[in-house]
């Protein structure tokens, strides 16, 4: 069985082929989402508040309460990803 005993998580990341290498997305030093890969599809979490439209275009992905899952055998839609992450910022109160 593989080790799951990582020192950091650049660790964890770097055992995943280069193409689902995805760091988690941070604004002012504060992580705003968190990626995980799997054998066939990587995670997305938390889902933040979202409009109506970009709830609609997240539902195919939705995988449990608060959890999008993109399957490896399909594109991974980035301009998607990049949209949630403005959402989350968006819902950040200023600083």
């Amino acid at each position: 069985m593989a080790s799951t005993d990582f020192q950091s998580v650049d660790d964890y990341i770097a055992t995943f082929p280069a193409e689902v290498q995805i760091p988690a997305i941070t604004l002012n030093g504060k992580s705003l989402m968190y990626f995980s890969g799997w054998k066939n599809h990587i995670s997305v979490y938390p889902i933040p508040p979202v409009s109506e439209p970009l709830a609609t275009e997240i539902e195919p992905y939705l995988a449990g309460k608060g959890t999008l899952k993109f399957p490896l055998s399909k594109p991974i839609p980035y301009d998607l990803i990049a949209r949630l992450a403005q959402a989350f910022v968006a819902s950040r109160p200023t600083e």
